[in-house]
């Protein structure tokens, strides 16, 4: 009888075998529970287009639930503008929060496939940390990434990316994330 074996994605593993063993060495944790680790991802995509027509928020949503391999949830208008002809409640864009291995896997996708496609990139801006050890960046087009069909898009989208961990600290983070290979600028 075949054994099963447990799916370990590949940026997981050398996050066990090489990042945790450098974090230790270089901070000092006494305890192996103190070492930073990834807590989810959350991909954001803001479509204000939607107030006008609502296949462009059905776009986006089947954009990103194929980036990301989950089925995003729509975020709405939390109060009214007129300026911008906005009701509260009015779908104004799509959410996906991701944890675990589809969060190892879709983070292993951006660093070595994503932002490598995006033009003129020059590394990511090491001053957007929020001070609590996450880090958040955009991106401009959603056709850095494979899954999306350059032909069958109607226009082009970004999203913001919100990377979570339990570092206490900024320069704890930006080591787990550099160890991990995310290009984060020198600043």
């Amino acid at each position: 009888m075949a054994v099963a074996t447990k799916y370990v994605p590949r940026l997981y593993q050398k996050y066990r075998d090489e990042v945790v063993p450098r974090l230790i060495q270089r901070f000092e944790y006494k305890n192996p529970m103190e070492v930073p680790r990834l807590v989810k991802i959350v991909v954001n995509m803001g479509v204000g287009e939607a107030v006008q027509d609502i296949k462009n928020l059905e776009r986006a949503m089947e954009d990103l639930r194929l980036i990301t391999g989950q089925q995003p949830s729509i975020r709405r208008a939390k109060k009214s503008e007129a300026g911008f002809k906005l009701r509260k409640g009015m779908p104004v864009g799509a959410k996906v929060t991701l944890r675990k291995e589809r969060m190892w896997d879709f983070l292993d996708k951006t660093i070595s496939v994503a932002l490598p496609r995006v033009k003129d990139f020059k590394g990511l801006n090491p001053r957007s940390f929020d001070g609590r050890g996450n880090y958040s960046f955009g991106i401009a087009e959603q056709i850095v990434y494979p899954e999306i069909d350059y032909d069958k898009v109607d226009r082009i989208r970004g999203m913001d990316i919100s990377i979570h961990t339990t570092a206490e600290t900024d320069e704890e983070a930006l080591w787990l994330l550099s160890l991990l290979g995310l290009p984060i600028r020198a600043s």
